[in-house]
């Protein structure tokens, strides 16, 4: 399933571009990724946890860059994990492209994501939702380390990012998904312009 997600990073793109080059700072920013081991050519070892509801998952995985495009500011990531329990298993093609925004720089993320076994039951509702509230709390922990980074503030108090609270993305996933449903209940009652 494709899932797209944008936001804005009020730094100019030369910095969020320099920043997303350097792959184990954006690992820390992901809330439930942690970065195990650098591979070379590019490639990474590491664990992401994600709470869906009562499921909570954690997969062992690889990713690796298969391209980085400094004229169009865009990377390609693919990445492949297994639960470690055994329940599922789930791949990865992120594209990752920059662009200049009024208030600095808008990133757009297309995710195409396949997913087996226990992940596999929610739906693409609620799949999007988690994935568009995992992508704020990205956005949010991108700017502080790059405002860190910016100051010359030590990064060990920063920290990695803290791992997917299933009960707080289950929460906000829920809250979008009422909002949809209200915004298609009440669209025809909408009036119209005369």
């Amino acid at each position: 399933m494709l899932i797209d997600n944008e936001f804005t990073v009020a730094q100019p793109v030369e910095k969020v571009w320099e920043f997303f080059g350097n792959i184990p700072q954006v690992a820390q920013c992901l809330p439930g990724a942690r970065l195990d081991e650098e591979l070379g050519e590019d490639s990474y070892k590491g664990k992401v946890g994600v709470s869906m509801g009562p499921v909570k998952m954690q997969f062992d995985g690889l990713a690796k860059v298969l391209q980085r495009d400094e004229a169009t500011k865009t990377m390609v990531i693919d990445g492949a994990g297994s639960d470690e329990k055994g329940r599922g298993n789930a791949t990865l093609l992120l594209t990752a492209k920059l662009a200049p925004a009024a208030q600095g720089t808008k990133v757009s993320m297309q995710q195409d994501i396949q997913l087996s076994g226990a992940a596999a039951q929610y739906g693409r509702g609620m799949i999007s939702d988690v994935s568009a509230v995992l992508m704020a709390q990205f956005a949010t922990n991108m700017q502080a380390r790059i405002a860190a980074i910016e100051s010359g503030a030590d990064l060990s108090t920063l920290g990695a990012a803290k791992s997917a609270s299933g009960f707080a993305i289950g929460l906000q996933a829920l809250r979008m998904a009422l909002m949809r449903v209200a915004r298609r209940f009440f669209a025809p009652y909408q009036p119209t312009a005369r």
